[in-house]
């Protein structure tokens, strides 16, 4: 009975703990578990399947933390010991960010804007700041480019346009479908990088007729716009660096399977690990939008 209950146990405190408590050697436990067993414990075994299929469900990047919070959602209340443990049995290992790559092209003479932001992230309302940004994906036939405007509030993707070009017309998709989904008061604070596309007489023309207040990071400053970097870091290193695409729709059909993940699943931590619709849901802020 001892040695069950350090079997049953080992998962919550460490072993030599245990059997310092149940008065045995820790050479006796070991050698007693090596022995065969004919009885499955259904209920390791079915926890074992949750912890497997929650890894899965969040594309293998949930580490010891995020696993605690998301497996608590399912009802099952565990502590970091426990989670770390098991995924180590199992043979779960997160996936890690590469270093992100920063293609900003500042080299114009257009106007720039102050830093009005000042890398205050934190919102306490809806649409009252956006953040947006551009990125580039490989594909066998080229790259495409991928815009998103993001609500800080939630850090959900309000906005996004996906083209084989990053011209100004990409960013003006973006902003236009979050505007529209979104519908913000006058006087949304509109924050970007010094890129081209953003200090653009025509993006200009938009955030106007728009009524935005505009908001530029510093002059190679790219922790201005971190939360929007993040997310790019959050897409390639969770999915895009795992695939190879052999054609261009691929890549766009794999981007809009994460930014639904995103929204509506991934937990977040400026959100007490709630994803971007979660928390808005949770706070009562229900808009109609990308999902």
């Amino acid at each position: 009975m001892r040695y069950q209950f350090i079997q049953q146990h080992k998962e919550d405190w460490p072993i030599t703990m245990l059997c310092a408590v149940m008065n045995v050697g820790t050479s006796s436990f070991y050698t007693w578990q090596k022995k065969p067993k004919n009885v499955i414990d259904i209920n390791r075994f079915q926890f074992d399947v949750a912890v497997k299929e929650t890894f899965k469900e969040h594309k293998m990047t949930l580490g010891s933390r995020r696993m605690v919070s998301e497996l608590a959602k399912k009802g099952s209340i565990i502590g970091r010991y426990k989670a770390r443990m098991t995924m180590r049995r199992l043979g779960l290992v997160p996936r890690y960010p590469k270093k992100f790559k920063v293609t900003t092209d500042s080299t114009h003479n257009n106007r720039i804007e102050p830093n009005r932001l000042d890398r205050k992230f934190l919102v306490n309302k809806i649409n009252t700041c956006w953040t947006t940004d551009i990125t580039y994906i490989h594909t066998h036939q080229g790259f495409i480019y991928l815009a998103v405007v993001m609500d800080l509030y939630s850090r959900r993707i309000v906005g996004w346009s996906i083209a084989d070009h990053m011209k100004t017309s990409l960013c003006n998709s973006a902003l236009q479908m979050a505007f529209w989904q979104r519908k913000p008061p006058a006087g949304l604070l509109h924050h970007s990088d010094r890129g081209s596309q953003y200090t653009s007489y025509e993006y200009r023309s938009l955030m106007k007729d728009m009524k935005m207040n505009i908001s530029m990071s510093g002059k190679g400053e790219c922790w201005d716009n971190a939360p929007t970097e993040r997310f790019f870091r959050s897409l390639k290193h969770e999915q895009l660096n795992y695939e190879t695409f052999k054609t261009k729709k691929e890549a766009k059909l794999s981007i809009l399977d994460y930014l639904a993940y995103y929204n509506e699943l991934r937990p977040h931590t400026a959100n007490g690990y709630l994803s971007p619709l979660q928390y808005e849901k949770e706070t009562r802020d229900l808009v109609s939008g990308f999902c």
